[in-house]
């Protein structure tokens, strides 16, 4: 079996796929590949390649999914499939980008935490049963991975490029994934992905915002399994 990549959001690990590693685990290999250690999007995408399996299956959710078109652009022949969740193919806007220098500036000066809570975390989920556990959660992956890699991750972003026409080449199974009630990332950036990847299947998970992996874990179970073609 394809070993299967997971590529986490911005200040996530692990524990984002959690729910995916153990329903999976016993059906395909399974890596997680950090996207903590460098600035811009093409060094996470080159990084990640050196340390993956010479074909793979791939799979990013947010910032994930930005780093995985990337690695998609930068090596197709690797990738066996592909999965984008809650994530956007487009450049950064420029006044998202300017809104990005108070949150790196607070976080320098020790306020991770408040950022996290105040600036990000509203926008992450929706109003399901979950969202108090998962907003915890992320709280302690933020914590976790640290102000170093909170500033890294979004000068990344701030840079990003735009991934439109890489995702006019994709060729593989594609399965584009969204919680319906991302904010973040909304229904239009996941319609124009469609529309993009020839042959992709678009995949909207009610009772989610922007994590469905955690908020609605069985129905991006069932998502994966059919996009990787296993019972």
């Amino acid at each position: 079996m394809t070993p299967l990549v997971l590529l986490p959001g911005m200040m996530c690990d692990a524990r984002l796929y959690g729910p995916q590693i153990a329903a999976l685990s016993g059906s395909v290999p399974l890596h997680l590949a950090p996207i903590t250690a460098f600035d811009t999007i093409h060094a996470l995408a080159e990084d990640i390649l050196k340390k993956a399996p010479p074909a793979f299956a791939l799979a990013g959710l947010s910032m994930g999914g930005i780093v995985a078109m990337e690695v998609y652009r930068q090596a197709p022949d690797r990738v066996s499939r592909l999965a984008l969740l809650d994530t956007n193919p487009c450049a950064e806007l420029e006044d998202v980008r300017r809104r990005r220098e108070p949150q790196i500036d607070a976080v320098r000066a020790g306020g991770l935490r408040d950022v996290m809570r105040d600036e990000l975390k509203p926008n992450y989920l929706g109003n399901g049963p979950l969202r108090q556990d998962v907003l915890d959660t992320c709280m302690t992956m933020a914590l976790d991975l640290g102000p170093d890699v909170f500033e890294r991750q979004s000068r990344a972003l701030q840079r990003r490029p735009d991934q439109q026409e890489s995702l006019r080449s994709v060729d593989v199974p594609t399965l584009i994934l969204m919680g319906k009630e991302d904010r973040l990332c909304p229904l239009d950036r996941h319609e124009l992905m469609h529309v993009l990847v020839a042959g992709s299947e678009l995949t909207i998970i009610e009772g989610a915002g922007h994590l469905p992996t955690l908020e609605q874990p069985e129905a991006v179970n069932a998502a994966f399994k059919s996009w990787l073609d296993i019972a």
